[in-house]
């Protein structure tokens, strides 16, 4: 998947507003919408240095150890 893509940006929309929902709503603290900003931008930033690795490393046939 290209990180350039409209498909790539519909699907980081969708993690975000899945994840901020999930943390705004299941949160009881005060400072729960900063926490559920901080959480889904982080879930976005994750997703795509993942596409990125996985764009990359598309056409290489090597074994890759991310762990």
């Amino acid at each position: 998947m290209n990180i350039k893509s409209t498909r790539y940006l519909i699907i980081a929309c969708i993690t975000f507003v899945v994840l901020f929902l999930m943390n705004y709503i299941g949160n009881s603290a005060d400072d729960k919408l900063e926490r559920a900003l901080m959480t889904a931008a982080a879930g976005v930033v994750g997703l795509t240095a993942g596409m990125w690795l996985v764009y990359r490393n598309r056409n290489d046939d090597t074994h890759q150890d991310l762990d």
